[in-house]
């Protein structure tokens, strides 16, 4: 695969959201990343989204364009074989992982094999204890801050496992740093990548943390209100909802003229005495007023209307669409986007299939490719990384310590 890591080697041994997509990352920048499965599979091997026949779109979106080994990670022949490819000199001493550092995988095992091992490792909570983005989620408040304003304990999850994706974007960058680090210095090292503490961090750094601390209190629900900006959801003439906002002056300035509600802002400006154009903070502490200018205008005005007005006044908007209106109607859901491409996948269903989300001036982008059939890569990787014999390749699958496609 093209891009800025080609020549990179990864071995990959995890299940769910965050250390695969991180492997993912790395992949869509040009890696090649080898992911390990214990034969038929781990445990999300068919987690939902599934196809009629029970074949996970959520496997096949996270490990596409990887190359798939398959060991009996129950034995110790299969654990010893992991090991041994993870360390293996072409395998370029890199391993992610969510196995616990207390399995047959703890960094110690490795680097008694290898010296200048590189592993990342996810984790629930740097301490040890297991979690989930929605079990985390509700230790840091998300769960009670959103859904509409005025309910009161019922706490409402996220669809998005923000903590998942967050901690696998960090496994990349990490792993490169440690990399550049290796290259430096000689030495290997292993990174931990706890959900919960990414968590806390993150709350911290937006100021959700002194918040409290300054207030005495947690922030309120507040529906689908912008948190410390104008921006909610609006209901056109013919009971379409669009999301407006303004977080700049520039898009604040840019929606007034759209709408054509310079008056109204400037008479609500001179009655409480204040300036929206100039304080982000006054168009939401004044939202309500601010809501009522636009949601009249917006109201009174057709929504194919309202579309060509905003955009040629630069209005930050987008209408609300369901993901199915988004791949029949939406060009960006096509495959003339420059990231998606029509794959069809071993689960027998061709779809969309994005590349990477990033764009390097020095390399083309990528096209996506399928995922791979589970165990597809066993032999080769076998052969080409560790140099088995076909002899010795061939007794591992007598043992059923390796799988292929058709014996899994």
């Amino acid at each position: 695969m093209n891009g800025p890591l080609k020549g990179l080697r990864i071995i990959e041994g995890a299940s769910f959201i965050a250390a695969p997509i991180c492997g993912l990352h790395l992949l869509q920048l040009g890696a090649d990343v080898i992911r390990v499965d214990p034969v038929g599979g781990g445990f999300d091997y068919r987690r939902w989204p599934v196809s009629p026949l029970g074949d996970s779109f959520y496997w096949e979106g996270l490990n596409k364009g990887k190359k798939s080994v398959a060991i009996d990670l129950s034995r110790k022949e299969g654990r010893d074989l992991l090991i041994e490819l993870a360390t293996a000199q072409k395998s370029d001493g890199i391993f992610v992982t969510n196995y616990p550092p207390e399995s047959f995988l703890a960094h110690a095992k490795l680097v008694s094999h290898r010296p200048d091992m590189i592993t990342v490792r996810v984790t629930g909570w740097a301490s040890g204890k297991s979690a989930l983005d929605y079990t985390v989620n509700c230790a840091v408040g998300v769960p009670l801050m959103t859904g509409p304003e005025g309910l009161k304990d019922e706490p409402v999850n996220h669809v998005l496992p923000a903590w998942d994706l967050l901690a696998g974007a960090h496994g990349a960058f990490s792993l490169l740093a440690a990399e550049r680090y290796r290259t430096q210095t000689g030495a290997g090292q292993e990174i931990t990548v706890p959900l919960g503490e990414l968590a806390i961090a993150t709350l911290g750094h937006l100021g959700q943390i002194a918040e409290v601390v300054a207030s005495g209190t947690s922030r309120p629900r507040m529906g689908n209100d912008l948190f410390g900006a104008f921006g909610r959801d609006f209901t056109t003439r013919d009971k379409k909802r669009v999301m407006i906002a303004a977080i700049t002056p520039k898009q604040w300035k840019n929606l007034i003229v759209a709408l054509d509600i310079a008056q109204q802002i400037e008479e609500t400006e001179f009655r409480i005495g204040i300036s929206f154009e100039t304080n982000e903070g006054n168009r939401f502490k004044y939202r309500q007023d601010l809501y009522h200018i636009v949601g009249q205008r917006v109201g009174a005005t057709h929504s194919s209307d309202l579309a060509e007005v905003f955009d040629r006044n630069g209005v930050c908007w987008g209408p609300y669409s369901s993901l199915q209106e988004a791949l029949e109607s939406d060009p960006r859901f096509s495959s003339a986007s420059p990231i998606l491409t029509d794959v069809e996948h071993p689960s027998g269903y061709r779809y969309l299939t994005p590349a990477a989300a990033i764009g390097f001036s020095g390399f083309e982008r990528s096209q996506a490719t399928r995922a791979p059939k589970l165990g597809e890569n066993t032999d080769e990787f076998l052969s080409d990384v560790l140099e088995f014999s076909n002899s010795k390749i061939a007794r591992l699958h007598d043992l059923g310590i390796v799988g292929c496609p058709g014996t899994l």
